[in-house]
């Protein structure tokens, strides 16, 4: 596929994604992300969380060498993410698995584990993921902003909903910034994104 199409295709994804109120990483993140692995060199991540396979195709058009294995539970957009990945015939490049993060196993280490799933459970992914992760690989976390609300006061917002996820974000940051094996940096790019490495 050329340049042209892929950006296309691209956008086509990211419609979706609105019309379907399906989150996916804002365009700061998903620079941020992708410089990254150019950067550090990354080749094999593990991501949490496909959604519609939007962050693993762009993650794998960084270059020829990286691989993902991301893993979804949601039946619809996991079937939305097998189409995607096959547009950009990344099949032999991105494994997607159809499962509750939680109860999947590895017998590989990863040189980035990228979490970007159900907020609330950002703490227990990185517990179950992180004994595969390369001695020095980076485990990145998106949304730690969460839309802004992460700042706020919790009584200041209304929805129940959100204030348990901010809530549960900030247990996230404190878990992360006290954690005496690893260290944390916080990148105020797109909707906050964490990266996280072993302490040398």
């Amino acid at each position: 596929m050329n340049q042209e199409d892929s950006n296309k295709e691209l956008q086509i994804i990211k419609k979706y994604a609105v019309d379907n109120n399906i989150p996916i990483m804002q365009d700061e993140g998903i620079d941020f992300l992708r410089n990254f692995i150019d950067k550090k060199g990354i080749k094999n991540i593990l991501e949490v969380g496909t959604a519609i396979g939007y962050s693993a195709i762009m993650m794998c058009l960084v270059n020829n060498d990286v691989m993902v294995t991301t893993i979804e539970r949601d039946e619809t957009r996991y079937m939305e993410a097998l189409k995607n990945i096959k547009k950009f015939n990344l099949e032999n490049r991105i494994t997607l698995i159809f499962n509750d993060a939680l109860t999947v196993e590895f017998d590989e280490k990863f040189d980035l584990i990228f979490i970007d799933a159900a907020k609330r459970k950002n703490k227990e992914f990185f517990e179950h993921f992180v004994k595969y992760l390369d001695n020095d690989g980076y485990v990145i976390t998106d949304n730690m902003n969460f839309h802004g609300f992460v700042d706020k006061n919790p009584e200041e917002i209304e929805s129940k909903n959100v204030r348990e996820i901010a809530e549960k974000i900030n247990e996230y940051l404190y878990f992360l910034e006290n954690n005496m094996e690893y260290k944390t940096t916080i990148y105020q790019v797109g909707d906050g994104v964490a990266v996280t490495e072993r302490r040398g």
